[in-house]
């Protein structure tokens, strides 16, 4: 990663196997065995959630011509260690609570769904920090994201498995306040230069998480699990064709941008994430995914022209818009659902609905504050 760094052989080895043995002390301590004769999740879905964080982000990362090799390599580390951390962490927050363990399956998957918020800001920072730095980041978001998820379960009575599907929003707005405390390369520094091998890598990381993303959104649905996925399938379709039609449009010659696709086929995918669950019909996913997609071709081109440039944040792989936008989107699309849902605007549903606009308040303030710290 970035060469301003000193004793990288002293510092790297050490901080990792310091961790290990904290994650093995903790493990053999705080470490319980649920009811392992049956899961609510199926190891099938469980491998789509891990061949899409391990394979999927790991070959999206690899934009930039200088850190491609190293981008799939790190992933997996943070991958690997994080999702360590984030069952402990949340084996730690039932014992504290007293609350039944899950299943080790469903508990490891959790925690695969979990370390996509790292991922997503690792896309922000690249090119910038060190694998030191990278690795600290990686435990201090786990444990921050985890804290979020849990305020919004059990004070905002929001939904485990939707207050999961926060970790795109926790991710971008996390990666992006990390961002902002580093100094933006230059244009011409091969740090900030990608060639045509390394975007086509980065491109079939696209491919990839476009396949399983149905299985990332369904995996941790108690009903409906079959419905979520035919909605998701069906707005990722929707915003992998807008993409293609509004990156013709927004070009003077008429041609299609791979930037614009990269980034938008992925876009329904993220939006519905939210809404899955409460959305009865296809037409309505397909038009959350048209939205989805039509916001991050957009807001791709007014970030790097207007909004980047005056707040200084360099964003490497455009997580704001490829993740953060369509996230946002998909909170809004929960809370007029969950209105048109009821028809009314009675008593109990203006409570439910500040519940989930507070949720998302929390979830996108924690992101920034700790964030800036972190940075």
């Amino acid at each position: 990663m970035s060469s301003n760094y000193r004793n990288f052989r002293n510092n790297v080895p050490w901080l990792i196997l310091f961790l290990e043995a904290v994650f093995i002390v903790l493990f053999y301590f705080l470490f319980s065995h649920g009811d392992e004769s049956r899961s609510t999740v199926s190891y099938a879905a469980f491998q789509d959630v891990n061949h899409m964080v391990i394979f999927g982000f790991g070959f999206f990362l690899t934009f930039l011509k200088r850190y491609g090799f190293s981008s799939t390599g790190f992933n997996l580390l943070i991958v690997v260690l994080g999702v360590q951390c984030s069952v402990l962490i949340e084996n730690l927050f039932y014992f504290l609570l007293e609350i039944p363990h899950e299943d080790g399956l469903k508990r490891i998957t959790k925690a695969a769904v979990s370390i996509t918020a790292v991922v997503i800001s690792t896309g922000a920072v690249l090119g910038k920090t060190n694998p030191v730095q990278l690795i600290l980041m990686t435990v201090v978001e786990i444990i921050v994201f985890h804290m979020s998820r849990w305020i919004n379960r059990m004070y905002l009575q929001v939904p485990d498995d939707v207050g999961m599907m926060h970790v795109h929003l926790f991710g971008a707005y996390f990666g992006l306040a990390v961002s902002s405390c580093f100094p933006e390369p230059s244009p011409r520094s091969e740090k900030n230069a990608s060639t045509p091998k390394s975007a086509l890598l980065s491109m079939l990381g696209t491919l990839f998480l476009w396949v399983f993303w149905p299985s990332f959104n369904s995996v941790l649905s108690e009903d409906k699990k079959w419905e979520v996925t035919y909605n998701t399938y069906f707005a990722l379709a929707v915003s992998a064709v807008t993409a293609f039609t509004f990156s013709a449009m927004t070009t003077k010659d008429g041609k299609f941008r791979m930037a614009h696709i990269h980034s938008a086929v992925l876009a329904g995918g993220v939006a519905v994430g939210y809404a899955a669950n409460r959305i009865r019909y296809p037409w309505i996913a397909m038009i959350l995914g048209l939205l989805a997609s039509v916001i991050t071709v957009l807001g791709s081109y007014c970030l790097q022209r207007c909004l980047n440039p005056a707040l200084e944040i360099h964003d490497s792989s455009g997580v704001h818009f490829t993740f953060g936008f369509p996230a946002v989107l998909g909170a809004l699309a929960q809370v007029v659902l969950l209105v048109a849902e009821n028809g009314t605007f009675l008593t109990s549903l203006g409570y439910s609905v500040m519940f989930h606009i507070g949720a998302f308040c929390v979830t996108i303030s924690m992101a920034l504050i700790t964030g800036l710290i972190t940075g």
